[in-house]
């Protein structure tokens, strides 16, 4: 048998082992007790919307005795991690995420919606929103959201477009002197020609918003106008003396004292050579030497207001 001192020493060791098992067993694997072991105050952690708030000296045992204690109070549909049952150890972290009423205008429609995202895309996903390559929304993706928050999402619609446009064609004449001066005559038809312009268009919500030529085309030529006029004129007897001019009818027109009215009359410029036909439609002028009274506006085809009166030749047109 054992000596007594030595039985003593074995009980003690034996308590020794039996006491680090049960240390072991019981508190090291219970959670109640982990970092909590020999102390009733715990330090937690609470994240409000993403906002960190540290809490110590923590006396209560759950989630909910917490947020009681702390007036943090919770509204319906309103998401929190761990539950209000669960268990509170120090260094804990509480996590709550509100909920949010979204009103959300896409497509021509509105939305009633909620979310507990923090941004308008989280918002824009829980209610099924989804966004192509060039869309965007008003208030930004990014931006924080509140409750009642409004959001707007914008199409955007990007694309190239051809336009037409018609290019006016370039009129020539030609004379031709065994045609009658009264006589026009086209020869050669214009045809307008096309310039295609390829532009890129930005709509948002089907309203055009921007427009960038891109490139400019032409596809088509025009085809000028030629036209023929007769030059050929059969004058009667020349008259030469003073041409004076006044204000009436403003066209191509003049008053003779020979010549009938309704009749045409080749007036030249002695001086300067240059010619205008004129229509007689009045009568006069008066006073000696003076042959031809010229409309204000024929008087400048050969000379210059200012001039007041100029030597012309008067003849008259017969054909």
């Amino acid at each position: 048998m054992f000596k007594k001192g030595y039985s003593k020493l074995i009980i003690v060791l034996l308590l020794l082992i039996l006491g680090f098992v049960f240390y072991k067993l019981f508190f090291l694997k219970n959670p109640v007790f982990e970092g909590n072991f020999l102390s009733e105050d715990k330090k937690i952690i609470l994240s409000d919307e993403g906002i960190q708030y540290q809490f110590k000296s923590i006396k209560a045992d759950t989630v909910g005795g917490f947020l009681k204690d702390n007036r943090v109070e919770i509204k319906e549909n309103d998401f929190i991690f761990p539950n209000e049952n669960a268990k509170l150890y120090s260094g804990s972290e509480i996590i709550i995420e509100r909920n949010k009423k979204v009103s959300i205008s896409v497509d021509g429609k509105k939305i009633e919606g909620n979310t507990l995202g923090t941004n308008a895309a989280m918002a824009l996903w829980d209610s099924n929103v989804k966004l192509g390559e060039d869309d965007f929304s008003i208030p930004s993706l990014d931006a924080p959201l509140k409750n009642n928050a409004r959001i707007e999402v914008i199409r955007v619609d990007i694309r190239e477009e051809i336009v037409k446009k018609e290019v006016d064609f370039e009129k020539k004449t030609t004379e031709d002197d065994k045609l009658s001066w009264r006589t026009k005559k086209v020869s050669q038809k214009g045809i307008k020609g096309i310039d295609e312009y390829k532009y890129k268009v930005v709509s948002h919500n089907g309203k055009e918003i921007s427009r960038k030529l891109l490139s400019k085309e032409r596809t088509k030529d025009p085809t000028p106008e030629i036209s023929v006029q007769g030059t050929y004129m059969k004058l009667g007897k020349a008259n030469k003396g003073q041409g004076t001019w006044y204000a009436w009818k403003g066209g191509l027109f003049a008053a003779s004292t020979s010549l009938p009215r309704g009749a045409y009359a080749k007036v030249t410029n002695s001086d300067n050579g240059k010619t205008v036909v004129v229509q007689i439609n009045d009568y006069g002028p008066q006073g000696k030497g003076r042959i031809i009274d010229l409309d204000k506006v024929a008087f400048e085809k050969i000379a210059s207001l200012g001039a007041g009166v100029v030597n012309v030749k008067v003849e008259q047109i017969l054909n």
